[in-house]
């Protein structure tokens, strides 16, 4: 929002929300119908048809581009601004996509009102000629001066400023402009559009041919990484007049008051406003490398449309915790169903997520396989070798701790980690099963008042761990499974009278291993608290219980570049597994804890708490 909106600073259909689209559902049918009905190709209004789809196309075409600057911001190679960005700007940017849609209604308005605006043809060499000179005359000029009037101190409140409130950008920084400026700015790119159908000249293949570079070229600009060749100016140096770089419209951002030019720096030159530092900039971000890491956090796909909710996918989606949609999960179905093809394939973990916290470098990793693949007996070969060389490649790399998230640290896999210590003991790096942290936090979140707790499912290295420490503070803890129970009691650990066999489900603290049937969880009492101590959150199957989160605890804001979700977490919540590994480097622990071994969960969870991380609280 601007500093002072001004008038028509809302977008008309910011009511709808996602069903904006519906607006342009009259003009889609009645098109569709025109063309069915139309008696011969004369009739046929090809181009009439074709909007809807060349919308949906410059959607595809910025989603592609979003994919890509994050994918290249994460890995650090030719970033230009390190600064980075948070959920604020994620929700700001996030009707990236009303340009569209106005320009959608825009266009089916034109093509039933204008004469000669409907019935184009596909091809008109004239036509492209007119774009060209058009653009490079009247509406680079014209934007240049709106531009530079945008930054008087009376319009900049009003309208600009909402713009500028993104100094590390994004591609789709590029459109996220108030109402007002946005209809100003089509006014402009409709110059050339509007000369060709005045003038007779237009085409289908002119009009989307102008569309789709403006798309590309206002994508390219705002990119956080310097993506032109040094070759296309030196073969050509005029070129420096006609087209703009990524690093040339950051300073933009940066400095305000420099680089107005829309896509051609020629006015720029022409007026005095090029910033001094444009071309250093421009070298000092082709010639740098990709980042290595500190600290490496390896996670892994969950279910099939877990994809979108990447940093790298959707930016809506992944700004806001995992959450299961039917409707979603159908239409997206096809897309899907390619995204585990291509994993299937793909060999290699790819970087995610980069985040700087106390001069570490942090970075999550994705390995491209789903959870089904890890509950498959035949797929663990296949795993370990991709988790495996993504261990050797941090440590290639100079990573200090790699903490393994989800089930890539599950036992029956590798043994909480283990297996790569012995097949790998020359390693460097420290890895990381963050079983300790992950206890801890489950101990501390328990009120202190609690007497009494109920042991349910399978238990794991963790559950292990915060039994004993349990029963140690004189908490009793009653096993569930009588299975479980004896296993307990055969471990060497010394748990005492504290640990008894459940002969109730009276106990108001559940603590939840893998494993919990439905029909077990029936069996709970009204107001009873279910806190897992496992990777996946248990199925909420009643509503008078109330479920807490698998171990996490909230970050501290000085961790930096945090504007996604972790699986199923709330914003800037990061599961203990991760914050382990972090308080692991930030200590220089020279220890890897994996296997069998596990820190003390004192020192572990102080520790965290020293570096900024808070516990979540318990909502009872």
């Amino acid at each position: 929002m601007a500093t002072k909106p001004g008038v028509l600073t809302d977008w008309p259909w910011k009511p709808l929300g996602n069903f904006k689209y519906a607006i342009l559902t009259p003009w889609v049918i009645h098109s569709t119908y025109s063309l069915v009905m139309s008696k011969g190709e004369k009739e046929a209004d090809l181009g009439y048809l074709l909007i809807f789809p060349l919308l949906m196309t410059r959607v595809l075409h910025n989603q592609i581009w979003i994919s890509l600057s994050r994918y290249r911001t994460a890995k650090g190679k030719n970033r230009i601004v390190d600064k980075g960005i948070d959920f604020e700007q994620v929700d700001r940017e996030s009707n990236w996509d009303d340009q569209i849609v106005l320009n959608g209604i825009l266009f089916y308005l034109a093509n039933m009102i204008m004469p000669g605006a409907s019935h184009l043809p596909l091809w008109r060499s004239d036509g492209f000629i007119i774009v060209i000179l058009l653009h490079m005359g009247p509406v680079e000029f014209l934007y240049y001066w709106l531009h530079r009037a945008l930054h008087h101190h009376f319009l900049y409140s009003r309208y600009h400023s909402h713009h500028h409130s993104s100094i590390a950008t994004e591609p789709i920084t590029s459109v996220i402009h108030p109402f007002a400026e946005e209809v100003a700015y089509f006014l402009l790119f409709a110059i050339p559009l509007m000369t060709m159908v005045l003038t007779g000249t237009a085409s289908i293949a002119a009009i989307s041919s102008y569309i789709t570079y403006t798309d590309f070229m206002n994508n390219m600009g705002h990119c956080n990484f310097e993506l032109v060749p040094k070759w296309v100016f030196s073969t050509f140096p005029p070129l420096k007049f006609l087209m703009y770089t990524p690093s040339y419209h950051s300073l933009h951002h940066t400095q305000f008051r420099t680089n107005y030019s829309l896509f051609m720096p020629m006015y720029d030159y022409l007026y005095g406003t090029v910033d001094k530092s444009s071309d250093d900039l421009y070298e000092t971000s082709l010639k740098r490398q990709e980042e290595s890491p500190d600290i490496v956090h390896l996670t892994h796909l969950t279910t099939t449309d877990s994809i979108y909710h990447l940093r790298l996918g959707f930016a809506s989606l992944a700004s806001k915790p995992y959450a299961f949609k039917w409707y979603f999960t159908m239409a997206m179905w096809p897309l899907s169903c390619w995204s585990r093809v291509l994993a299937w394939f793909y060999g290699r973990t790819f970087v995610s997520e980069s985040n700087t916290f106390n001069d570490l470098k942090l970075q999550s990793w994705v390995v491209p396989r789903y959870t089904m693949h890890y509950l498959l007996q035949r797929e663990q070969k296949d795993l370990n070798y991709l988790i495996e060389e993504a261990l050797l490649e941090a440590d290639s790399k100079g990573a200090k701790v790699v903490s393994l998230g989800l089930l890539n640290q599950h036992e029956e896999l590798n043994g909480n980690g283990e297996l790569y210590i012995q097949r790998q003991p020359q390693l460097r790096i420290k890895l990381v099963d963050g079983s300790s942290l992950a206890a801890a936090v489950v101990v501390n979140s328990i009120p202190k008042e609690t007497t009494q707790v109920l042991l349910t499912g399978r238990i794991s290295k963790v559950g292990y761990a915060i039994a004993l420490a349990l029963c140690q503070k004189g908490v009793q803890v009653a096993a569930m499974n009588e299975d479980e129970y004896q296993k307990l009691q055969d471990s060497d650990c010394q748990f005492g009278k504290n640990l008894v066999l459940a002969e109730n489900y009276d106990q108001k603290i559940w603590l939840v291993g893998e494993g919990l049937t439905d029909k077990e969880q029936l069996k709970a009492t009204k107001g009873t608290v279910f806190i897992p101590f496992t990777q996946f959150p248990p199925k909420k199957l009643l509503k008078d219980c109330y479920y807490h989160t698998t171990p996490a605890m909230v970050a501290p804001k000085s961790l930096d570049n945090i504007h996604s979700c972790e699986n199923w977490l709330a914003r800037r919540v990061i599961s203990a597994w991760r914050v382990a590994g972090i308080v692991h480097g930030l200590e220089g622990w020279n220890v890897h804890e994996c296997g069998q071994t596990m820190f003390s969960m004192d020192k572990v969870w102080e520790a965290s708490l020293h570096h900024g991380f808070c516990p979540l609280s318990l909502s009872i």
